[in-house]
């Protein structure tokens, strides 16, 4: 099967492309407990809400100093400070010197922060509506539920390339971590955590949520994928675009002697 035709349902597909979204900043934390008892997953997702709001006033107001930021959010100097920071590095937002008009006053001029262009983009929801069209014209032209499944499996399996060589390079009891990494590479923002008898693995983010609510496929074959890929049976809890907080994927612990074994069912989510 090449990029650019998947074959094998009714008629020639057009080939997968990424499908783009939203407003979300990437950042997590690790899977860990904090000594308040709340997992650190959990604040890293508030963090992130936190950060998105300040993204988004820029996007709504314009280039803005730190002074406009805290007085519209009500956060203190030194939080958006932070925040700002982390947006800095994931090249979201940057510093300039403030514009002056008129007659310039003794000082430096105060620094503005504004929203780069892949800050920008971030917030374009033009490529979601693009991709569901899109997967709404494979599925009515090309073969139904099974054209859009065979796409979401050629763009899965194309991205889960690099996913294998993090799984076959970590010790078997890290490649639920090592997924978790690879993910969050691709802008899942995914952690991984203890369970009892086995691991959960918890997307905090899913690029593709908007096409996802209306193409449950995508979040299926995906559930395959993490199957195929661990070597084990697991079983999808909850997901983003069911309207659950996390995706959540159930990974049982594997015994020692069939951490290669292939897997070739993955449970769904219930709903």
């Amino acid at each position: 099967m090449t990029q650019g035709t998947i074959q094998g349902v009714g008629r020639r597909l057009p080939g997968p492309e990424e499908l783009r979204n939203n407003g979300v900043v990437k950042n997590v934390g690790e899977a860990r407990e904090t000594r308040t008892g709340i997992p650190q997953e959990e604040l890293a997702t508030g963090e992130r809400s936190t950060r998105n709001r300040v993204a988004r006033s820029i996007l709504d107001h314009g280039p803005s100093t730190v002074a406009e930021l805290a007085g519209r959010l009500g956060l203190t100097q030194a939080a958006v400070r932070r925040h700002l920071d982390a947006l800095a590095a994931d090249d979201v937002v940057e510093a300039r010197e403030q514009r002056v008009y008129g007659a310039r006053t003794r000082g430096r001029p105060a620094k503005v922060f504004a929203l780069t262009d892949c800050g920008r983009d971030a917030f374009d929801q033009s490529y979601d509506k693009l991709a569901a069209d899109a997967l709404r014209y494979i599925q009515q032209r090309f073969g139904g539920d099974e054209a859009v499944v065979a796409f979401a499996r050629a763009r899965i399996t194309e991205q889960a390339a690099a996913y294998r060589k993090a799984i076959e390079a970590a010790a078997p009891e890290e490649r639920t971590e090592a997924l978790a990494k690879a993910l969050t590479a691709d802008g899942y923002a995914a952690t991984a955590r203890s369970a009892p008898v086995g691991e959960q693995l918890c997307q905090h983010h899913c690029p593709v949520v908007h096409v996802a609510e209306k193409f449950p496929q995508l979040c299926e074959v995906e559930t395959e994928i993490f199957s195929q890929l661990l070597g084990t049976h697991v079983q999808r809890l909850a997901t983003i675009a069911h309207g659950d907080g996390v995706c959540t994927t159930f990974i049982p612990k594997i015994p020692k002697n069939t951490h290669n074994a292939s897997a070739s069912t993955a449970g769904r989510n219930p709903a």
